[in-house]
């Protein structure tokens, strides 16, 4: 949950997930402000700047701040077995049809958990997964050998893209990717 308070001097961001909070503002005294009106009424400890929350990575540049999970990404490739294989520049062969089979499912569960890893990824900091996750998720419930090879083919391409994240620049207010 996000709250966002604003003045016509400065603004504040405050973002809760569970017992984590992560203040953004436009002015150091606005978040210290904040931090002191939260800490009269909340036991809380300030960890100082953010450097990771919720498995991503927070890198800040001069010009602005790269949102990354390639810690995550690694992690992942590594739990399912894909940190050696060959990398792959594009996530998909788009000329491959991929359809519903009838036949028995191929590690159905572990599909799933894959796909479920990605979905995460595409939420945080991977927009250039969207699109083979959106047709890839289509067949968890039965997901066959070719099924397979194209979701191997996402995760070689993951290890391709390792450190992609994305960019936020100061001004103008951009969303850009990083590589």
């Amino acid at each position: 949950m996000c709250i966002c308070q604003r003045t016509t001097e400065a603004f504040v961001i405050v973002c809760l997930y569970v017992d984590d909070l992560l203040i953004m503002g436009s002015s150091h005294d606005t978040i210290m402000d904040t931090k002191r009106m939260l800490n009269r009424n909340f036991d809380m400890n300030d960890m100082g700047t953010a450097d990771v929350i919720l498995g991503t990575k927070i890198s800040r540049t001069p010009d602005g701040i790269i949102l990354s999970q390639s810690h995550y990404v690694e992690k992942v490739l590594k739990k399912f077995n894909a940190l050696d294989s060959s990398p792959s520049k594009t996530p998909i062969d788009i000329s491959v049809n991929l359809v519903a089979k009838k036949e028995e499912p191929v590690a159905q569960m572990e599909y799933s958990r894959i796909i479920g890893n990605l979905m995460y990824m595409t939420n945080c900091t991977r927009p250039d997964l969207v699109y083979p996750v959106n047709i890839l998720s289509r067949f968890t419930s039965n997901p066959s050998y070719e099924h397979w090879k194209t979701l191997t083919r996402v995760l070689n391409y993951l290890k391709y893209t390792l450190e992609y994240g994305l960019y936020y620049s100061r001004y103008p207010a951009v969303v850009g990717f990083r590589i």
